[in-house]
């Protein structure tokens, strides 16, 4: 066996999307994935489920897709680095032999048209008890507090300023100019960056993900069968996790440095490569600033110099290393870890349009999870490894 590749990807309508739960959407999602590598349901013997806030689907997503005889089956569940995961549990079922074909699978619905956006991942009261009350007794009662605090770090440490966050966000901006599926796709600029409100200082709303409804999944199997399937297959290359443990302490590394050094620097070992081979990059890009410290932890740029080379143009369509290629979780579509891994096998496989990147030979794919705690990296290309 020369190695596993993704064969199918599935995406349900993304965004405002009212009317399916999460249960509906994933099943949605890997019929499309299954006849998108021209394979049936039943072709499937195993399958890999995540979701998003609402703690629906678990693996009972095989019933309902009428599954049987499945021979690797699992909820998996490492917040934005679960994409990546699944995907590398997948393949490596595929390479030992125990299974032939497995869904990946996540469906989230966080909206609803009667609560706002920003409500829907805001932590209930009734969490805050004990010590872990202390925090909240700051101030810091959201993810954005979090990672508002972690760019801050980076601020004070390396001189990073606002308006090199902001040159993230225009540019993937840019970028979902070109994806019909992105929510957001009207340009903006580094001045309605700076004028947009605070959510959470430094933080300003266009440095924040978007919320979604939807689901997607992709369907992984052995390379050699891939190549007979319907759609050009996406090769994996390598993987890695990393999953540094920092304390939000005096004197941590926090908010200076990510699980991206270790995941990448093992998925790159692994697909054979270094960063100068990558070609496009799809990060995980809940805020504007993780982007800029996994591009550090990767090695694209010295530790410190993520503002200034993301300031330089590099990200955006023409730059140098085309990042977020189709709007990111910042402009298209907030999908967890399924959102950069879905553009990474559109790009693999030509299907960009006109935000194609100019080269896809090597595309690197990052998910992050919990406040800077977990992640995960895949390398992908549309050629074997090695060729």
């Amino acid at each position: 066996m020369d190695g596993a590749a993704i064969a199918g990807l599935g995406m349900t309508e993304l965004g405002r999307v009212y009317g399916r739960s999460p249960r509906r959407l994933a099943a949605d999602a890997a019929r499309l994935a299954a006849a998108d590598a021209g394979l049936s349901p039943g072709d499937l013997d195993g399958l890999l489920v995540s979701h998003g806030t609402g703690g629906s689907p678990g693996i009972e997503l095989a019933e309902t897709l009428g599954l049987r005889d499945l021979r690797l089956l699992a909820q998996v569940n490492a917040f934005g680095a679960t994409a990546g995961a699944m995907v590398s549990y997948a393949a490596t079922a595929v390479l030992s032999g125990s299974a032939t074909a497995v869904a990946c699978v996540f469906a989230d619905a966080p909206l609803s048209p009667e609560r706002s956006a920003g409500s829907a991942y805001n932590r209930d009261a009734r969490e805050w008890y004990g010590f872990g009350g202390m925090t909240a007794a700051l101030g810091l009662r959201s993810v954005n507090s979090f990672y508002a605090l972690a760019a801050q770090r980076h601020m004070s440490r390396y001189g990073t300023t606002s308006e090199q966050l902001g040159a993230i966000a225009v540019s993937t901006r840019a970028w979902a100019a070109g994806n019909p599926r992105a929510q957001m796709r009207d340009p903006i600029t580094v001045e309605d960056h700076q004028n947009s409100r605070w959510v959470s200082e430094p933080l300003h709303l266009l440095d924040c993900c978007l919320v979604s409804n939807g689901a997607i999944a992709v369907v992984v199997t052995s390379a050699d069968r891939a190549r007979g399937l319907v759609r050009p297959p996406v090769h994996l290359w390598g993987w890695g996790q990393g999953h540094p443990g920092h304390r939000r302490e005096r004197g941590s590394e926090f908010g200076l440095a990510t699980g991206a050094a270790a995941s990448g620097a093992a998925a790159m070992k692994m697909a054979g490569i270094t960063v100068s081979d990558v070609d496009v990059c799809e990060l995980y890009d809940c805020y504007t600033y993780t982007v800029l410290v996994s591009l550090e932890d990767y090695g694209f740029c010295a530790k410190g110099e993520g503002g200034a080379f993301a300031a330089s143009g590099a990200l955006g369509p023409g730059g140098t290393l085309p990042t977020n290629t189709g709007g990111g979780q910042l402009s298209a579509y907030y999908m967890w870890g399924m959102t950069p891994l879905s553009e990474a096998v559109i790009q693999a496989r030509g299907d960009g349009g006109e935000r194609q990147a100019p080269a896809n030979d090597v595309i690197l794919v990052s998910g992050n999870g919990g406040i800077l705690d977990h992640h995960s990296t895949l390398i992908v290309s549309p050629h074997p490894k090695g060729a």
